[in-house]
């Protein structure tokens, strides 16, 4: 079964930085899309980015300059460097995979993670 598990939620003060990590399989990391999502309470669930399996990234509007995707394979790891937060960002995080990069792009990946909180306070 694949699993995804985050991790490095917590708080912190606006124009702080956090850098969330998720473990995945090897065969994960290099095969799959993998991507990062977030949801605040009475929001939608929102896509971050994205990573392909050449390790390019793509990101949404609202957190390019300021989020960056990447991969650690010595790990098995996807993280999300996040920098310069503002109270906007606070809500839980998922990351996410499948083979199909629209599935992914359309918010509906066959493999998600737990969450992770995220608050930040002004």
């Amino acid at each position: 079964q694949v699993q995804l598990v985050e991790s490095g939620g917590g708080s912190v003060q606006a124009g702080g930085s956090l850098r969330l990590s998720c473990a995945a399989s090897e065969y994960i990391l290099s095969n799959y899309y993998m991507g990062w999502f977030r949801q605040a309470p009475g929001k939608e669930r929102e896509g971050l980015g994205d990573i392909n399996k050449a390790d390019s990234t793509t990101y949404a509007d609202p957190v390019k300059g300021r989020f960056t995707i990447s991969k650690d394979y010595a790990k098995n790891s996807l993280h999300l460097q996040m920098n310069n937060l503002n109270a906007e960002d606070s809500a839980s995080y998922y990351c996410a995979a499948d083979f199909n990069r629209w599935a992914l792009r359309r918010g509906v990946p066959n493999v998600w993670g737990q969450g992770t909180q995220v608050t930040v306070s002004s």
